[in-house]
């Protein structure tokens, strides 16, 4: 892993300057990078969270674990809305594409717990599993299931905080861009809610969103992306508050 890790810098580096780097994928990403705006600090931010994976971290707190959600998620939220055309200077917007990145990650989180521990791997807070007395190699235990419920109803909670603030920024998305989005936060939201209502049984198999209800996602925000919302009002609606500040604290000593 550190090998590759280090490799994957070297490309990435190598691309952004504009030197050929004899991988098409690099390569790809030199042209991307020049022609949407992406820089060193989009790029490095989300190889951080190779890095964070590449030496089998955990987060200690929920502040972490936002910290991580933003390197593998968010920070590709924030290069999705260079490539579809959002201003770099436009830092609500690049914000709220950021917490969509952040929601879609926690549902994940609630969603492979138990993937995840298969493999040695734990993205709850140390102190969730502390409070509740559950070791990270002893969390599938079927008497921890409903602490494990509280605490995915915990992270479907705070995903629809994000979520909610994300949908305020695809407004701002041209026509397709918006509907693509909107459908994706249907389709992904759906998850971590979806864990929610399965209770106990929720990682006795992988839960994902069947064809027919991503149709009706895809529907839906077809309709909602023909009326966006006034922005000046959903902003107010749903305000940014913290969560910026919060997700990006963790990592930023």
């Amino acid at each position: 892993p550190k090998a590759r890790l280090a490799q994957i810098r070297r490309l990435t580096t190598k691309a952004l300057a504009g030197d050929p780097t004899g991988d098409p994928s690099f390569d790809a990403l030199a042209i991307v990078a020049a022609e949407c705006g992406i820089n060193a600090v989009h790029t490095h931010d989300i190889i951080a969270g190779f890095a964070l994976d590449s030496i089998g971290w955990a987060p200690k707190n929920e502040l972490e674990m936002l910290g991580y959600c933003y390197h593998v998620a968010g920070a590709v939220g924030v290069v999705m809305a260079l490539v579809m055309g959002v201003s770099a200077d436009d830092n609500d917007t690049l914000d709220r594409a950021c917490d969509l990145g952040i929601a879609f990650q926690l549902g994940n989180i609630a969603r492979d717990i138990a993937e995840d521990c298969a493999i040695s791997r734990c993205y709850l807070p140390q102190d969730w599993l502390t409070q509740a007395g559950i070791a990270p190699a002893d969390i599938m235990a079927p008497h921890h299931r409903p602490a494990l419920m509280r605490m995915a109803a915990r992270l479907a909670q705070i995903a629809e905080t994000y979520e909610n603030s994300a949908r305020i920024g695809a407004a701002k998305l041209p026509f397709r861009s918006r509907w693509a989005v909107l459908s994706a936060a249907g389709i992904y939201g759906a998850i971590s809610r979806k864990v929610v209502r399965a209770g106990s049984t929720a990682w006795d198999q992988r839960i994902s969103t069947g064809k027919l209800a991503k149709l009706g996602h895809v529907l839906r925000a077809l309709g909602q992306s023909a009326l966006p919302p006034t922005i000046r009002d959903a902003t107010v609606a749903h305000p940014r508050a913290e969560l910026a500040r919060a997700t990006l604290a963790a990592f930023t000593a």
